[in-house]
């Protein structure tokens, strides 16, 4: 007969036991409500200065088309008219064949910026409303305007 040997012994008794798997998984899960609570509010603030470069980029571009077509895009052209020519220019060859920029950008919460024109804050109005989609509000929900940045 053979009795087992000390190394067979362990084999059979390798293994976490279900208190160790669930210390385990409830120290993680304190580790990820510690990380989270350290880079949430990170995020959030990244998310407006995001809006602020967007707008101030915006804001540059709407220059632009002010200087070559000589008037700013209407409230109808909207920020359209700067990724390809509007219709009825008065002088449609001064519009660059590639236009001011590429591409509209979306605010970081997924909404197009908006624009007026006359604004009721300055010449031109670029805005987002934040992160409720809707004007006003506070915090996160507050509209960023090219008036707000400072």
């Amino acid at each position: 007969m053979h009795s087992k040997t000390p190394q067979s012994r362990r084999t059979a008794e390798a293994g976490f036991s279900l208190i160790e798997i669930m210390v385990a998984v409830l120290i993680m899960g304190l580790l990820a409500v510690v990380v989270a609570g350290a880079v949430i509010p990170q995020f959030n603030q990244s998310q407006a200065v995001k809006a602020r470069a967007d707008i101030t980029a915006l804001e540059n571009a709407l220059e632009l088309y002010r200087l070559q077509m000589l008037s700013y895009p209407t409230i109808e052209q909207g920020l359209d008219a700067l990724v390809s020519a509007p219709d009825g220019l008065s002088s449609p060859e001064r519009y660059p064949s590639e236009g001011f920029i590429r591409r509209l950008p979306l605010d970081p919460w997924g909404s197009p910026y908006q624009y007026e024109y006359p604004g009721q804050n300055g010449t031109v109005d670029v805005y987002s409303y934040g992160a409720d989609g809707q004007p006003g509000g506070e915090d996160l929900d507050a509209d960023i305007g090219n008036w707000t940045i400072e």
